[in-house]
């Protein structure tokens, strides 16, 4: 992915009031401190006036993008450039409005694999945030052997007849399109994939949704009846399906982990939980020495986990791109993340018990339902033994019986 060469140090804080210049006339104050509500799976997205404009705002600018080619609608900016962007947005309490998988795991996979003609139709729309797509990887016999799976899409001359059922379809009932790994040749597990996108209205499409334990219902079962595909919509060739879902699934893993900055988005530092929560001593520590080690812990540990996220996903690009260290990533950032929620509830006390009705305030039942739907992170995007099992193999370099 082409970016710009860093810019000199002189020009950087020229740069850098470009960008407080921008917030100061484009982010609305009242925003401050709110989320990205495109990057949820977990409901619809009904944006309201302002919203609208500061999304729209920064699609303009191609900065939801930051790092994207400005010829498809990214910002086009360095990696340095980038980090100004996102301290400045940090210093004015503002979120990036673009979000979502289009942005987390599509868009870079399509940039890297997709045609001219794709990138130029689908980029453009993900970087503004005008459209939502939803992932149709998991079938019901086909989660950790996910080479298993068998909605097959049958060669009609101008377009493939689908048919089929994939499950878990994070944002299903939501979303414009799917981009999809469905068989085209039965002969062969993993040559016989192939990778491409489906109009989520075509006829023949229907979404049922999963309700979960948190009370939500982000995941569908997603059933494909005689849907006709263009011949248009396969990304890469027919067979190359493996190769290319895998690679989606390494920045899938990355952004899961929270070392792709999502990691920023999970919410108060545990420590500004307990001044809300604990008591505190007369040395303005918290008064139960066990919680008081906890969150010292998890604190330091979480810090670390990030640096080294950072590190790693650094040297991972000036490779050429994510690597298998996503896996490694995922198994660890994810724990860390069912860890904070445990520790949140634990800091909360009976605060941390409400389900709903009066006594709880919002943040605190939002709190409750993220700590059951965390229940999720090891498991989607490839549960941990299935990264456990990349680790030993593609990154140890182990062999099967070792």
């Amino acid at each position: 992915m082409a970016t710009l060469a860093e810019p000199r140090a002189d020009t950087d804080e020229a740069f850098r009031e470009e960008v407080r210049d921008f917030l100061a006339k484009n982010f609305p104050p009242e925003l401050k401190g709110k989320g990205n509500a495109l990057a949820s799976v977990e409901g619809p997205t009904q944006e309201d006036a302002q919203q609208k404009a500061w999304r729209e705002a920064m699609g303009e600018k191609g900065w939801g993008v930051p790092t994207w080619p400005k010829e498809y609608g990214g910002g086009g900016l360095s990696k340095k450039q980038a980090r100004i962007l996102q301290e400045e947005m940090g210093k004015a309490g503002a979120y990036n409005p673009i979000g979502g998988m289009g942005v987390m795991m599509f868009g870079p996979t399509l940039l890297e694999s997709g045609s001219e003609e794709q990138k130029r139709e689908h980029i453009p729309a993900i970087a503004k945030g005008e459209i939502r797509w939803c992932q149709g990887y998991s079938e019901p016999n086909a989660g950790s052997d996910l080479a298993n799976l068998q909605t097959f899409a049958e060669d009609k001359g101008d377009h493939y007849l689908v048919n089929g059922q994939k499950t878990w379809t994070s944002g299903g009932q939501w979303a414009d399109k799917c981009f999809a790994i469905v068989r085209t040749d039965k002969s062969d597990k993993h040559n016989g994939i192939s990778f491409m996108l489906i109009d989520m209205d075509s006829p023949g499409v229907e979404v049922r949704p999963i309700q979960m334990i948190s009370g939500l219902s982000p995941f569908c079962e997603t059933f494909f009846t005689d849907v006709k595909v263009p011949k248009e919509n396969l990304v890469g060739k027919e067979g190359q399906g493996w190769t290319i879902g895998k690679r989606l699934l390494q920045h899938e893993r990355t952004n899961i982990s929270g070392a792709g900055g999502g990691g920023r988005a999970m919410g108060a530092a545990m420590s500004e939980v307990a001044k809300k929560y604990a008591e505190f001593d007369a040395n303005g520590e918290i008064a139960d020495k066990v919680l008081r080690d906890k969150v010292a812990d998890f604190e330091i540990r979480w810090q670390a986990f990030l640096l080294t996220a950072r590190r790693a996903v650094e040297e991972s690009k000036a490779a050429g791109g994510v690597s298998e260290i996503s896996s490694v990533l995922k198994k660890l950032g994810t724990k860390l993340g069912q860890e904070r929620s445990e520790l949140a509830i634990e800091i909360m006390g009976l605060q941390g018990l409400g389900w709903e009705g009066e006594g709880f305030s919002e943040s605190e039942l939002a709190g409750v339902r993220a700590w059951l739907f965390g229940k999720a992170f090891t498991i989607y995007g490839g549960s941990t033994e299935i990264q456990n099992n990349i680790i030993a193999k593609r990154v140890l370099g182990m062999l099967d019986h070792q």
